[in-house]
């Protein structure tokens, strides 16, 4: 079984993606590992958790690890948690289960 099948949901226009986020780390990564007790992916942005940086960074992040325009990635909630699902669009659960796979490898 893939660990990050379960942090990753298909929707209309593409994907949601279940985050457990840290601000403010030494650097960024993305994938950082797994939550299993919260079906979460972990995501590590240096930018702090002030005035949306941290936000902002998440998303910069993603668009780079899967390839796309910061455009198609939008944070659908948790805005100010370090809990946050992500929208993704124009892409399908397996090609994000597989980046994610050959990034975490």
């Amino acid at each position: 079984m893939d660990p990050y099948a379960d942090a990753v949901v298909e929707a209309a226009h593409g994907v949601i993606i279940t985050l457990d986020v840290t601000a403010g780390a030494k650097r960024s990564l993305f994938p950082a590992g797994y939550n299993e007790w919260r079906k979460s992916i972990r995501c590590q942005v240096a930018a702090p958790a002030v005035g949306g940086k941290a936000n902002r960074a998440i998303i910069d992040l993603l668009a780079e690890t899967f390839g796309i325009p910061r455009a198609d990635v939008s944070i659908a909630s948790g805005h100010t948690s370090s809990s946050k699902t992500v929208a993704i669009a124009g892409l399908s659960k397996s090609s994000v289960v597989a980046s994610l796979n050959a990034a975490d490898a």
